[in-house]
């Protein structure tokens, strides 16, 4: 049977860590936990080890080996192609319980420098999945290697998954040179496997994270920004709830269902704090409440989770983009003229109600380019 190694009770994690990574290196398997269920795994450069595991599951496994990875910049690295849609569902669902896969297309990138046996594996019918385990000992091990490793499809494992270090021992034997024990998965059920196409998902094994879940993840997410979230960017939250429900003829409350999120935040906010009470009257005489707002500081979640990051002023923009410029495709002034909106707050109720006028103005232009589907 495969050597087991409880890490719980190793003086130095960390040798065993490099242990792993030395065998597999060599072209041995071996068994690691992840969130969900204990998996079997072969460097992916190393074609007598993937073709060891081809042999090890004996025909369960269903066609396509995922490939376990980093994070969504070593997706790109083997799929340049990647959807934008499946780029977003990577932003939101990783590391975490999600398997995502996509067409390959014409340009392979990293995974032409793979071996034939492994892109065989991998990619049957030119598309491929990937993975990105929450679990720190898979984290450890992948930035010791050179390149990614392949396992199985969760949603090939037999009825009851291998959720501890004996469950994978008994399935896979001698096959597995050593398992890495680490306790009971999190989980203790397979991860969702996804499969994108240009700008449509498709669920093809529903596992930890449900089909009404991943419509919620794959939802358009509109973020506004100002500096406190007390005034300018709730109300512009506000005004686009309420225009994008007229427009697509549902109530605010429908919106997420529809497939948008709306959310503000403050470059500079505490958590918390109302709207100021200019900007709630000021709003109130047109219909929309801003008593229950709560201001929240902007966070690199939200950040990362957003499709379109409207800015108050250009310093926001620049301020934000200064510290992520790889947002530069997401994130723009409200004012499509690229004006700033200037601050009201320390003005009377005068300033409130132009700034509220023109924040109006800039949302209204921004849900006319809004095509309802």
């Amino acid at each position: 049977m495969s050597q087991v190694i409880d890490i719980r009770k190793v003086s130095d994690p960390r040798e065993v860590i490099h242990r792993v990574a030395s065998l597999l290196s060599e072209g041995h398997l071996v068994g690691l936990p992840t969130e969900t269920v204990y998996l079997p795994a072969a460097l992916s450069v190393h074609a007598a080890a993937v073709e060891k595991l081809r042999l090890a599951v004996n025909g369960s496994q269903p066609p396509g080996f995922p490939l376990l990875i980093s994070g969504q910049e070593e997706a790109l690295d083997f799929a340049p192609a990647m959807p934008r849609l499946a780029q977003k569902l990577a932003r939101r669902c990783w590391p975490g319980p999600v398997t995502i896969a996509v067409d390959v297309g014409k340009e392979k990138g990293l995974l032409a420098q793979l071996p034939a046996a492994s892109q065989d594996l991998v990619a049957p019918g030119g598309q491929v999945q990937f993975r990105v385990s929450s679990h720190e000992i898979v984290q450890s091990v992948l930035k010791l290697l050179p390149a990614p490793l392949v396992t199985t499809t969760e949603a090939g494992l037999p009825e009851h998954p291998s959720a501890t270090a004996r469950d994978v021992q008994q399935r896979f034997g001698k096959s597995i040179s050593l398992i890495v024990d680490d306790g009971a998965c999190r989980y203790g059920g397979p991860s969702t496997l996804v499969s994108v196409t240009n700008n449509t998902w498709r669920m093809v094994n529903q596992g930890v994270v449900s089909e009404t879940m991943l419509g919620r993840l794959s939802s358009e997410t509109y973020l506004f920004v100002c500096t406190g979230n007390t005034c300018r960017s709730p109300m512009a939250e506000a005004y686009f709830r309420k225009m994008l429900a007229e427009r697509l003829k549902c109530s605010e409350d429908e919106l997420a269902d529809r497939g948008y999120i709306v959310a503000s935040a403050g470059l500079a906010a505490v958590g918390g704090a109302p709207a100021s009470p200019d900007a709630v009257d000021v709003l109130a005489r047109q219909g929309i409440d801003l008593s229950s707002h709560d201001s929240q500081p902007l966070t690199e979640r939200l950040l990362d989770q957003a499709d379109h990051i409207f800015t108050m002023t250009r310093g926001h923009a620049e301020s934000i983009l200064s510290c992520r410029p790889e947002l530069a495709d997401r994130v723009e002034l409200l004012a499509a003229d690229h004006a700033d909106v200037y601050d009201p707050i320390g003005g009377g109720v005068a300033e409130y109600e132009q700034c509220a006028s023109e924040i109006e103005q800039h949302v209204r232009t921004i849900v006319s380019r809004i095509q309802p589907t």
